[in-house]
């Protein structure tokens, strides 16, 4: 595979609206061989993500702005501005947002393939704000997540 060096500004990237979040693909699997994806998250405050397990990509979050929970098993790590929280494949996780802002983070995926789930998963972004949250489409968000071999376990645990 040919790869080739390519360079994004502010706000430019693939936009989605995904689980009532914004997200922009910095990087994505096409772009860098399937090697890892980037993608910039902006979320609001409350559950970020359900308990759930990545059984193919790794995933790491460095947090720009705001306050994070990850839940995994029994633990719980509260990250903010300047934090690195590696989550390993194969870990049930989740995460909330904390305090009275949404979160502005990078997520990085290695190998990539989360940025294609969050993609077919959401909806082109009409604006690069946070949408109007609505509740998900459980059904399409549980057939493509078993697609890219993502377990959909439950809401986070209390």
């Amino acid at each position: 595979m040919d790869l080739n060096t390519y360079s994004l500004g502010k706000n430019e990237g693939t936009a989605v609206w995904f689980n009532n979040q914004l997200a922009i693909v910095k990087a994505s699997g096409k772009q860098t061989g399937n090697r890892f994806s980037l993608v910039e998250l902006l979320a609001p405050v409350g559950p970020g993500a359900p308990y759930h397990i990545h059984r193919l990509e790794d995933e790491t979050f460095y947090i720009l702005e705001g306050q994070m929970e990850f839940i995994t098993g029994e633990r719980r790590i509260k990250a903010g501005p300047g934090s690195c929280t590696f989550l390993p494949r194969g870990i049930p996780h989740g995460f909330r947002v904390l305090g009275p802002t949404p979160v502005h983070a990078l997520v990085l995926t290695a190998p990539a393939g989360f940025d294609s789930f969050v993609v077919e998963a959401g909806e082109p972004a009409r604006t690069l704000t946070l949408p109007e949250p609505k509740p998900p489409d459980m059904a399409k968000m549980m057939a493509l997540a078993a697609k890219y071999q993502i377990e959909i376990i439950g809401p986070l645990p209390d």
